[in-house]
């Protein structure tokens, strides 16, 4: 009986407009044509959503393994379209409103509740009080991931009145 070799590749395979070109689909996805092989759909992820939002960009098969064709070291070595589309697909992937106020919060049972004003409008949310729901990016910058996935950025909390800095204390 012959035994299949495992295919192991540790190498990481970066992606360039010489060897990669992006095209939108008719379905509003994006196609993909790396060393002339015509990839139907593909994913794109941020490799360092937060620190690194333009740069270590993963492309990936669309389907259920998502297995990555390459990487891209900078949205910059690539033409205005191709920066457009790709960024578009992560703003759907990466959406995260940016709080603006905090106009109530309240814990209770193990949750914490916020009523807060963002960038695309007024958000009632939940949290799990426990498992770190509030990620500190910087001494200022918070990453608040509420009970259902969802995130919202607070980009500088010291901009915010301090009456709502209060309002956050207990959850950071």
């Amino acid at each position: 009986m012959k035994e299949k070799k495992q295919k192991h590749n540790d190498e990481i395979v970066y992606l360039t407009p010489e060897n990669c070109s992006f095209e939108k689909t008719d379905g509003g996805f994006l196609s993909a044509n790396f060393n002339g092989e015509k990839i139907d759909k593909i994913s794109v992820r941020r490799c360092f959503p937060f620190t690194l939002p333009d740069e270590y960009i993963s492309i990936r098969h669309g389907d259920e393994k998502a297995e990555e064709i390459g990487i891209i070291r900078a949205l910059s070595n690539f033409g205005e379209d191709t920066v457009k589309h790709l960024t578009l697909q992560m703003d759907m992937r990466y959406f995260t409103p940016q709080i603006t106020r905090i106009l109530n919060t309240r814990d209770e049972y193990g949750y914490g509740y916020f009523d807060v004003m963002t960038d695309k409008g007024a958000v009632r949310f939940t949290i799990h009080m426990h498992g770190n729901p509030v990620a500190r990016l910087s001494e200022t910058r918070f990453i608040i991931t509420d009970i259902d996935g969802n995130r919202f950025e607070i980009p500088d909390l010291s901009l915010l009145p301090v009456a709502d800095q209060r309002k956050i204390d207990l959850y950071i």
